[in-house]
């Protein structure tokens, strides 16, 4: 579907509108991207379940086919959508006195004012840093594009990636210099401490390696992804889309070298694999985590479950009190009619960061070492909530 999308069309369509206009259609794109990442997860979590659901379980929505072509239908629109940022971002590097790029540039100054002068809390800022880790990525993958299809109009000239060069080396680094200065007022201002991105990369760590064991739901990096709000479908469909339309394969020795290609890929995939698992286990030790990895949670007993409904529709009115002897306030009142669905058996890296900063202050300093060793127990417990809202439990 993506070969009848006219690539040069869309190139010149875009090369006639002005700057400003460009420039508003670059943040609307933007936006547009999160709201499809978000229902683009709900979209292919209803197609894996319905595909893997019980056999003798009732149906009660449309069959497995509605459901892969609505699927088919999100990757389709969500590659165009991607397709016109990276278009937009071709023709800023192709404009004559770079205005257009040196005004998506200054976009990102506009992100350190939304963000620096709110009130953060640490599972704020693991969202925050969640979705700069998928912005990231998403433009390495933009940069590519765009170097291939320049590369493609100048016949494979090298000199002329030396004329690409300079810019992609300034969007990188004014995007790497934003991240850090936002990261580190937000840091500031919130009080807190730059230790929270070890928690942060302990608790993604845990995450991939929970998903490796054989008791698992997911995909082995599926739970990360979701909990960066990083769908990556549509972009690899993309990419295909403009390698295979770059690159023209004649004779033997190209096929040749192709399958050759395809190998290599799938040898640094499953060596990049095992050095991020590797890591992964590593951090997890650091944070003295990997006990939660063979002790699950106990599902409650019939028995038990009434009595578990009141001790927790009583620990919930108002504040409510962890096993530390600390309060939160981030907990809601639960009505008891919504007890039930807490009965369910959540992952063990569900509470981390529910406490306020205002809490650490609050601690006595006798009681230091009972919030060190509890706060490497909470770790474990985000609400895996991602960028966009969507639950992985």
């Amino acid at each position: 579907m993506m070969h009848y999308v006219d690539y040069s069309m869309m190139y010149h369509l875009i090369r006639g509108q002005s700057v400003i206009k460009l420039y508003i259609i670059y943040n609307m794109l933007e936006v547009a991207d999160r709201l499809f990442s978000s229902f683009g997860q709900d979209i292919l979590d209803a197609l894996y379940w319905t595909a893997t659901e019980p056999k003798e379980r009732k149906r009660a929505h449309i069959g497995v086919i509605p459901h892969f072509f609505m699927a088919v239908l999100y990757v389709f629109l969500h590659a165009i959508l991607i397709m016109v940022q990276a278009t937009t971002l071709n023709v800023a590097f192709n404009s004559h006195n770079k205005s257009l790029l040196t005004i998506m540039m200054s976009n990102n100054f506009v992100e350190i004012k939304g963000s620096v002068f709110k009130k953060f809390e640490k599972n704020n800022l693991f969202q925050m840093s969640n979705s700069d880790i998928k912005e990231r990525f998403t433009n390495y993958v933009l940069l590519l594009i765009v170097c291939l299809r320049n590369m493609e109009q100048f016949s494979w000239n090298p000199d002329h990636l030396w004329v690409l060069f300079p810019d992609v080396c300034m969007v990188v680094a004014s995007e790497i210099a934003v991240d850090i200065v936002k990261h580190a007022f937000i840091t500031k201002f919130n009080d807190i401490t730059a230790d929270v991105y070890s928690e942060y990369r302990a608790s993604l760590a845990f995450d991939l390696v929970s998903s490796r064991q054989k008791n698992a739901y997911t995909d082995y990096s599926d739970s990360v992804s979701r909990r960066m709000g990083f769908i990556p479908l549509p972009l690899a469909v993309l990419l295909i889309r403009v390698v295979t339309s770059s690159i023209k394969v004649q004779g033997v020795l190209a096929y040749v070298c192709v399958v050759l290609f395809y190998c290599g890929l799938i040898s640094l995939k499953v060596l990049n694999s095992i050095v991020l698992l590797g890591k992964s286990c590593q951090y997890v030790k650091e944070a003295k985590m990997e006990e939660k990895l063979f002790n699950p949670v106990p599902t409650a007993t019939p028995g038990k479950a009434a009595g578990k409904q009141q001790s927790m529709f009583k620990s919930t009115q108002g504040f409510s009190t962890d096993e530390n002897g600390s309060t939160s306030v981030t907990n809601q009142p639960v009505h008891q009619k919504e007890s039930a669905p807490s009965l369910l058996v959540t992952s063990n890296s569900d509470q981390f960061l529910t406490t306020p900063d205002g809490e650490e202050k609050d601690i006595s300093q006798d009681s230091s070492e009972l919030k060190h060793r509890s706060s490497k127990k909470d770790l474990l417990e985000i609400d895996r909530f991602t960028i966009c809202g969507n639950r992985i439990d």
